[in-house]
């Protein structure tokens, strides 16, 4: 462990001005990044623990919807009444992800920001673009079981680890984010991470001294929302795949379907396409697969992980039938 100074943020104002460079990073649960510094893949000088500034509110909001703030806990979001009713595919997709001692610290901003938990970027003796800028992707020709067959590039084939965002973009939820000037902007969580194109250590839009203060859900819908994630074992295990589905059918037809996808990309995926092609339509295994060929028309395997491919085909036709079944 290299030596660092810790210090607290009493207000927002702190917080920005501690994390203004890039020696300094902010740390609220730490379960991410303090298995990150015990590996030296992040070395501040500073850690600012933001824990006493606020934003650890769930509150309904004036539309109806419901704003969950930076630093809640994971626990508490699953848990909540109105979490549970409304958007049940979020308190799914948490639960699905890591252990309930981690979701007792893990905050929704930090879950929002955590990094890859490709073999390459958290072994410092390997090359990555994303930790080392022009050191190349060991991955591409490596250990690829885990890595992405959508949004690649020559730079990176990470995937994003997270549950929780998935469920978010599938709910299409907008970010909160404060700004070291003392102004505000708002960014949908499908926007919010970044592909790896030519900059791979970029993983989210967030600028230096920037702080996530809020994740906004819009007012809930009907339908049927699903959480499916296939994964190597049950538990503390990160997503193969997994489909995030709010699924709508009325008199036999698709009215809404907002998919989203993890374990396949840099990012959540989700293709708006996919939407398009199912609405008005009456399901069926031919509809199912013109959907996941819209998926998966530009995927790419890396060897290892070919098998991503079939396996997310098969998986979003399950999705679909489930939420077929349930509408019946």
């Amino acid at each position: 462990m290299r030596p660092f100074s810790y210090t607290r943020a009493r207000t927002l104002d702190d917080a920005a001005q501690l994390t203004h460079d890039d020696t300094a990073l902010a740390i609220a649960g730490g379960t991410n990044l303090l298995d990150l510094m015990k590996l030296q893949v992040e070395t501040p000088e500073t850690l600012a623990d933001i824990n006493r500034i606020g934003f650890g509110g769930i509150e309904d909001t004036d539309d109806g919807g419901l704003s969950i703030g930076a630093l809640a806990s994971n626990t508490e979001t699953a848990v909540h009444p109105r979490v549970r009713s409304d958007y049940p595919v979020l308190t799914r997709a948490i639960l699905a992800g890591a252990t309930q001692q981690l979701r007792n610290k893990a905050t929704t901003g930090g879950n929002l920001c955590q990094r890859t938990r490709c073999f390459y970027f958290t072994n410092i003796d390997q090359p990555c673009n994303k930790r080392e800028p022009g050191s190349g992707c060991g991955a591409i020709d490596g250990i690829a079981k885990l890595h992405a067959v959508l949004g690649t590039s020559d730079q990176c084939i990470a995937t994003y680890p997270g549950d929780m965002a998935v469920a978010l973009s599938a709910l299409d939820a907008q970010v909160e984010i404060a700004k070291p000037d003392g102004g505000t902007c708002t960014v949908p969580v499908r926007d919010f991470h970044c592909l790896p194109g030519e900059t791979p250590w970029r993983e989210n839009v967030l600028e230096e001294g920037e702080l996530i203060t809020a994740v906004t859900l819009p007012a809930p819908v009907g339908g049927t929302q699903i959480y499916r994630k296939v994964r190597e074992r049950s538990s503390y295990a990160f997503a193969l795949v997994s489909v995030a589905a709010v699924v709508e059918i009325e008199d036999g037809k698709f009215t809404r379907a907002d998919l989203a996808f993890g374990g396949l990309a840099h990012k959540p995926w989700h293709d708006p396409r996919i939407g398009e092609a199912l609405i008005g339509k009456v399901p069926s295994d031919d509809l199912f697969d013109k959907a996941a060929d819209i998926l998966l028309e530009d995927a790419r395997g890396f060897g290892e992980n070919d098998f991503k491919i079939p396996l997310a085909r098969r998986t979003l036709h399950a999705v679909l039938q489930n939420a077929t079944e349930a509408a019946a």
